[in-house]
């Protein structure tokens, strides 16, 4: 039987050494004046030790099945996939919309409040990215 933290933990241990090694070939600045590597190796980092928290749990907690449900794994896919091409073609408000929209088809309890709440903070922090730091996005 696999162990689900285990793997979840070595996993994500993976992804963070894969995004972390190349970004220390960057500058990474200060944090005052950040360069273009600080970012990705900053969040490489809380990866690496969600990780690496995940791994110590497998350790004492008792080990649980590795399951996978392609369905929900799909659903997921599907959601980033079709935020990009609404995000392209059409506004990015409609795309933060759909993905949390269908994304959450995926979960075990679905709620349109709740997800109207998660598409309004979401919109918010699209909307300050593009007002405070001048980032590009079609938003109307």
């Amino acid at each position: 039987m696999k162990n689900e933290l285990l793997i979840r933990g070595i996993v994500l241990i993976a992804i963070s050494l894969c995004f972390g090694i190349p970004a220390t070939s960057y500058q990474v600045g200060t944090f005052s004046r950040a360069g273009p590597g600080l970012f990705p190796l900053l969040v490489s980092c809380i990866v690496g030790l969600i990780g690496l928290v995940m791994l110590v749990r497998a350790w004492f907690e008792k080990s649980a099945a590795m399951t996978f449900n392609f369905k929900n794994i799909l659903i997921v896919l599907a959601s980033l996939v079709g935020f990009v091409l609404i995000a392209e073609y059409v506004k990015v408000i409609v795309a933060i919309v759909y993905v949390v929209f269908v994304s959450t088809l995926a979960g075990t309890d679905y709620s349109v409040m709740r997800n109207l709440k998660i598409c309004a903070v979401l919109i918010a922090i699209a909307y300050a990215f593009h007002a405070f730091l001048g980032l590009q996005l079609t938003l109307f």
